[in-house]
């Protein structure tokens, strides 16, 4: 029997990819990525299990750079680390070539030890601790953003007690709404992040009351997370060059980099329809240069730093489906060996996801179900209301758009140990983070 599913119409999307490029269905009716059928994964690594494609992750990146490569000369994409922090991953992003972009000291640790060229990681965060800073310095990390006046004062000290030259990216908040979730908004007025514009000339007179040891390159904005409008990125930009504009009137400086920060949504259901990365690149670089040249100033050297729309199409979650519930008059509950504690994202954001059941892929939607975590939270929905093939338990349920804030939000909760990932490509996979086991679980306690 012919698949009913929506695989390959969405795979058709014209802004961007819900399901991982190798995704396909054998002649068993079962799902396949990159080759693989998906029951012979669960067999060899278990459930829950985290799946990364490597093709589309390299994929997705390439359309990045081509996109940027036709419309502009200088340009870096950092690799938003927070959205999946891996080892492997940032191997991968360092190969092709991408910046990476770091929120922490353990991701900066992580990236040390992935080998990353250090030139192109920039180090965020709204609270860095003197410890992150000198991991940084130490490290010759290439830019910190500097966030607030407690982090430039404690920067210029360790600079100056390691007599090493830091140079940085002021954050900015330049007062963009934009319409995503409250708790993903960075951008407007009201934010843990970044210095306000009316801040603008005391920030850089500290700097130049630092001297040699704090070296500014430019300003950097981020706005928000999973946005599906062009319209804030292009007014965010226009409000840091007016701020490049402002340097170079008042203090005689030109900047050369400017950092728009990263935020394209995607797709996770078939009603979402994001904005292209190609769209995107051609608006924002259209705009840097007629800002520019309206200003009177030299083009800068463009840095973004996209994290979910490179690894979250990348990855899908297979779960083995458990105990099934119907509540009278109500709602078909199946229950999955997972939930909220491998993607909080539900629970925390109202966020939606599309799902098959991977092993009847050739099977006709029959029943409107709820996909329910095992967690000890009523709370713990991975998806309301979808429609199904019917299922019964050890059915393989698999959520789509997951490389992204699923592993990296994960947790311990109810002292269960997280999911193993693997990476998949041309038939191949192999284990990137190993299953947690219950001695992990005790390993630090006494």
């Amino acid at each position: 029997m012919k698949a009913t599913m929506t695989v390959i119409e969405l795979k058709n999307n014209k802004s961007q990819k819900l399901y991982p490029i190798t995704l396909g269905i054998n002649k068993t009716g079962h799902l396949t990525i990159a080759g693989l059928d998906i029951t012979e994964l669960v067999k060899k690594y278990g459930t829950p299990l985290y799946v990364i494609d490597e093709l589309t992750f390299r994929h997705n990146a390439n359309e990045y750079i081509n996109s940027l490569k036709k419309y502009y000369d200088n340009f870096l994409i950092l690799y938003a680390a927070k959205a999946f922090a891996c080892k492997k991953i940032f191997k991968l992003a360092n190969e092709m070539g991408l910046g990476l972009d770091v929120v922490s000291g353990g991701e900066l640790y992580t990236a040390i030890k992935s080998s990353f060229n250090s030139s192109n990681i920039y180090f965020h965060g709204n609270n860095k601790s003197e410890e992150e800073l000198h991991l940084a310095i130490r490290n010759n990390t290439g830019r910190i953003v500097c966030d607030n006046f407690y982090e430039l004062e404690l920067l210029q000290k360790t600079a100056l007690s390691k007599n090493k030259v830091v140079e940085i990216l002021i954050r900015l908040t330049p007062g963009i709404e934009c319409n995503t979730h409250e708790y993903i908004k960075t951008g407007h007025l009201d934010s843990k992040f970044g210095f306000d514009l009316e801040y603008l000339d005391e920030v850089l007179k500290f700097i130049a009351k630092a001297g040699k040891n704090l070296l500014l390159k430019g300003f950097h904005s981020h706005i928000g997370s999973q946005i599906f409008e062009i319209e804030p990125f292009a007014d965010s930009t226009e409000i840091l060059l007016e701020q490049f504009k402002h340097v170079k009137e008042k203090y005689k400086v030109e900047l050369t980099e400017l950092n728009i920060g990263g935020g394209i949504g995607i797709a996770y259901t078939k009603e979402d329809n994001p904005i292209s990365i190609d769209e995107w690149a051609k608006i924002i670089t259209n705009t840097i240069k007629e800002k520019c040249k309206k200003l009177g100033l030299n083009l800068p050297k463009l840095i973004c730093e996209p994290g979910r729309s490179l690894i979250a199409p990348s990855g899908i979650t297979i779960y083995k489906a458990g105990s099934i519930k119907q509540v009278p008059n109500g709602r078909k509950f199946i229950s999955v060996d997972g939930g909220m504690a491998d993607n909080p994202r539900p629970i925390t954001y109202q966020a939606k996801y599309t799902a098959v059941v991977g092993n009847k892929m050739d099977l006709k939607e029959a029943e409107n179900v709820t996909i329910a975590g095992k967690y000890c939270e009523t709370g713990d929905i991975l998806i309301k209301d979808i429609e199904l093939p019917e299922i019964t338990h050890d059915d393989l349920i698999v959520v789509f758009g997951t490389g992204a804030y699923n592993y990296s939000m994960s947790s311990n909760y109810n002292s269960i140990p997280r999911p193993a990932c693997i990476l998949v490509n041309n038939e191949k996979s192999e284990i990137i983070i190993e299953r947690e086991t219950y001695e992990d679980l005790l390993a630090k306690q006494k």
